[in-house]
């Protein structure tokens, strides 16, 4: 008996303390996402009101990838803790069937909106401005100021969250250099988060 509740005690402890749960949508369903009626002028408005950058994270039923990163890295707590306290996050099924109205008031389902949008891979994160920086008449796809698609490893997501929060998109350093500088910094400091 004592073997098996040691058993049981290694299982739950290596369990990811912040793991999403799987939604009726084949979806994996995080604390750190808004359900909202995906009006997107209106999640850009309740994001601002909270202090947070609106970020839309496309996923798909039975994506690997998308598992990875609700397994692997969302979990992370530097990661968790910027998504929850940071980001106002929604997030959309590329296969769906959802009404998204967009920010130029068309409305779409989810679907239509991933083709309109140029969306092509699970999962990608689109990151957008304040509401003051989107134009009026302005699509998703040309609001977007970061578009990430694919899965990657925990410093290149801790990373890019940052890099979005201090606006590194604005200036004339590109991501690739920040992390790489960054990481390298972490690495010898011994503070880097493994992939």
């Amino acid at each position: 008996m004592r073997f098996l509740t040691t058993i049981a005690a290694a299982v739950f402890l290596a369990l990811p303390a912040f793991a999403a749960t799987m939604g009726d949508d084949g979806l994996h369903k995080a604390e750190w996402m808004h359900e909202t009626f995906k009006d997107m002028s209106e999640d850009l408005a309740d994001a601002e009101a909270e202090g947070k950058r609106l970020l839309v994270i496309w996923e798909q039923r039975g994506c690997v990838y998308c598992r990875k990163m609700h397994e692997e890295v969302f979990p992370v707590q530097a990661i968790h803790d910027k998504l929850m306290d940071d980001y106002y996050v929604i997030q959309m099924n590329m296969f769906g069937d959802v009404e998204v109205t967009d920010f130029d008031g068309e409305a779409l389902s989810e679907k239509e909106m991933a083709l309109k949008w140029g969306v092509m891979f699970t999962p990608t994160m689109m990151f957008f401005p304040p509401e003051a920086e989107v134009a009026a008449g302005t699509t998703g796809r040309e609001a977007a100021v970061v578009v990430m698609p694919g899965a990657f490893g925990k410093s290149t997501t801790d990373h890019l969250l940052d890099w979005v929060l201090e606006e590194g998109y604005k200036g004339d350093e590109n991501f690739q250099k920040y992390h790489y500088e960054r990481f390298n910094a972490e690495q010898a400091n011994g503070t880097a988060l493994s992939d």
